[in-house]
């Protein structure tokens, strides 16, 4: 069977040394080897079996790229501004880092370079969001093949009669349909009679809120607590702190 050849950018994302846009920016640095000889053009392509290494300027780069976790408010938006709203990275500055933030990271605009968030949380909800400049961290988080699950904290209100039957539970965990497709399992139970804790390992957008609309529960607040191994804590609302370099997804 012969072998296709892919994309280089392709094949270092695959490899997880970095991010698509990483890897092109490598390349043009010249900080990229297949077989051992630098490869500098952008778009070459490149046999699977061939072996890619990074210069270490590469290394050393990526390893001063961070990683920033906020406890994003209502009213904020994930991403670009839209309609009037500002993107929750604009709470990215000095006054607004949490006091017992125990990373030694000092503070530099120039973190705020290309930190994009990994995930996004709607407007209306609250808690932890992650934004990063490393492109590694963002595909492990929304990359198609990801196994990182997210815990949700979900006040709701049953617009039925008496209270939400046990099988429409079962349905939240598991049978509900989406966009045409059956929704991955989740993991949903009550934390307290008005209170859901969700946990899912997919993102559709607003999912949460329109997987209870189906089962006839209104949401009335919702905040992500966890992704992955990585809690919300005791992170106040509105400040962020720095993702510490022994804690994993």
């Amino acid at each position: 069977m012969s072998e296709e050849l892919l994309r280089l950018s392709k094949r270092m994302s695959e490899l997880g040394l970095c991010s698509r846009r990483e890897a092109d920016e490598w390349i043009a640095r010249g900080w990229v080897r297949v077989d051992g000889k630098i490869v500098s053009e952008l778009g070459s392509k490149i046999y699977p079996s061939q072996r890619v290494t990074v210069e270490r300027q590469a290394a050393a780069e990526q390893s001063k790229r961070v990683t920033i976790l906020i406890n994003k408010p209502m009213g904020y938006v994930s991403g670009q501004a839209e309609d009037g709203y500002q993107p929750a990275v604009v709470l990215v500055k000095p006054e607004n880092r949490w006091p017992d933030d125990p990373s030694p990271e000092l503070f530099h605009p120039t973190q705020l370079r290309s930190l994009v968030p990994a995930g996004r949380l709607d407007i209306d909800s609250v808690g932890l969001l992650v934004l990063t400049q490393d492109g590694r961290v963002a595909k492990h988080l929304i990359g198609e093949t990801t196994d990182v699950d997210k815990e949700y904290l979900v006040r709701v209100e049953y617009t039925g009669v008496g209270k939400l039957p046990d099988s429409d539970l079962k349905k939240l965990n598991h049978g509900l349909w989406m966009d045409g497709k059956p929704l991955l399992p989740a993991k949903v139970r009550w934390q307290n009679e008005d209170q859901l804790s969700f946990t899912l390992r997919e993102g559709k957008k607003r999912q949460i809120r329109r997987m209870c609309d189906m089962v006839g529960l209104k949401v009335i607040g919702l905040k992500r607590v966890r992704i992955g191994k990585v809690k919300l804590g005791d992170l106040p609302v509105g400040q962020w702190r720095y993702l510490r370099p022994e804690e994993q997804f």
